[in-house]
């Protein structure tokens, strides 16, 4: 019979297994101390991948008696929302039983996905509990913000991923020399996740002592350090735009380099460059869209190994190119006003007039192509507004 995951057989199923985020699951942790109470609010758990936020949510839950559903913000739509608050209502009505629905990465639900379920986290019908590695303030909307506790979770300390990979080689019935072990302690970068994961495959390498180069060789796996489809994909191209926005050309090359020895489709990475000449560049330097668009069409025309020179070439041009945001934040300005005030009547001057009525109507009147002595274009309630 094949075993589970080594990080399912992990999972502690108490506070008192847990490692890590001491100040909410340690005895006078606030996290504890609601649960102990039974009197859990809905709940977003921020902070970064491998910090134990799945496995929180599973005490949780084991501890509450309550149903637990996971769902992805990458595979979940309305519709499954949907589904799962209706069968939370009927349990909560025949069996008195409360659900738990723990969204992962709920930074990537979008505003429909998250109003779905909004009305059921306002009456009771479900527990939320979200994780993300994003800031909830930014994407997390208003009403479900506010009915949510935000905890805040932090790195494992090396003392804490000690304590998770002794527990690891027990289960595994292996020993790690000082070496191995301080070099993954160095490289999991407080994440328990990567630690438990590496450890696995080393263990298919090692004997009965898993030694420095067992360690190396299982870093090297990039499914392990880099899911594509996961936090550490997204984390990954967010400090690739941040650096360039930054105007930091090594950092902006290093992150690149990771995605790059990741297997990173570089379609996806010029296509971020791409929005990033337009949205942080702009004006400042409008041949940036330019370069962005050749290093586009150079990865799509010729692909790994050769583009990833195309792609440096763009980073570093963008992260050196001055910056300038007015072109974009005057759309979003006055895309707000359209949201705001509908569609306002066009002023009849700059109406189309293809027809005699039309004309007769004072469509068209007054415009003059290069002469033009209308003051402004905008609607009359918008007269004198300035976006940009």
């Amino acid at each position: 019979m094949e075993l589970s995951p080594l990080a399912d057989r992990l999972r502690p199923k108490d506070f008192a297994d847990f490692f890590g985020q001491e100040h909410l699951v340690g005895p006078n942790g606030i996290l504890k101390r609601l649960v102990d109470k039974d009197e859990l609010p809905s709940i977003i758990f921020w902070g970064p991948p491998g910090c134990g936020k799945t496995t929180l949510a599973r005490i949780i839950a084991r501890k509450t008696k309550s149903e637990f559903i996971h769902f992805s913000a990458v595979s979940s739509g309305i519709d499954d929302v949907k589904k799962v608050v209706k069968q939370a209502g009927e349990r909560k009505k025949l069996y008195s039983q409360k659900t738990i629905l723990f969204i992962d990465e709920i930074h990537r639900f979008n505003k429909l996905q998250q109003d779905a379920f909004l009305p059921a986290v306002e009456d009771g019908t479900i527990t939320l509990i979200g994780a993300t590695t994003e800031n909830p303030s930014f994407e997390v909307i208003g009403p479900l913000l506010s009915r949510c506790r935000v905890f805040v979770l932090t790195l494992l300390t090396p003392s804490e991923l000690s304590k998770i990979i002794d527990r690891a080689l027990k289960e595994l019935k292996l020993k790690i020399d000082d070496k191995a072990k301080e070099f993954l302690l160095d490289s999991s970068n407080g994440d328990g996740r990567i630690a438990i994961n590496v450890l696995e495959i080393a263990s298919k390498l090692a004997k009965k002592t898993i030694k420095l180069k067992d360690i190396e060789e299982a870093m090297q796996r990039k499914t392990l350090l880099y899911d594509k489809a996961g936090e550490e994909h997204y984390n990954t191209i967010s400090a690739f735009i941040k650096s360039m926005r930054a105007s930091d050309p090594d950092a902006a090359l290093y992150y690149l380099a990771r995605m790059v020895n990741a297997g990173e489709d570089p379609l996806f990475i010029a296509r971020r460059m791409v929005v990033f000449a337009s949205e942080d560049i702009g004006m400042a330097q409008p041949t940036a869209l330019v370069v962005a668009n050749d290093v586009f069409r150079a990865c799509e025309t010729i692909g790994y190994p050769e583009c990833q020179e195309n792609l440096a070439h763009g980073a570093v041009y963008l992260a050196l190119a001055k910056k300038d945001r007015s072109a974009v934040d005057a759309y979003f300005k006055a895309l707000k006003d359209v949201k705001k005030l509908g569609n306002l009547p066009i002023p009849l001057e700059i109406r189309n007039a293809p027809t005699k009525l039309m004309k007769e109507l004072g469509y068209g009147k007054g415009y003059e192509p290069y002469h033009n002595k209308i003051k402004s274009f905008l609607p009359d309630k918008l007269k004198g507004k300035k976006y940009f």
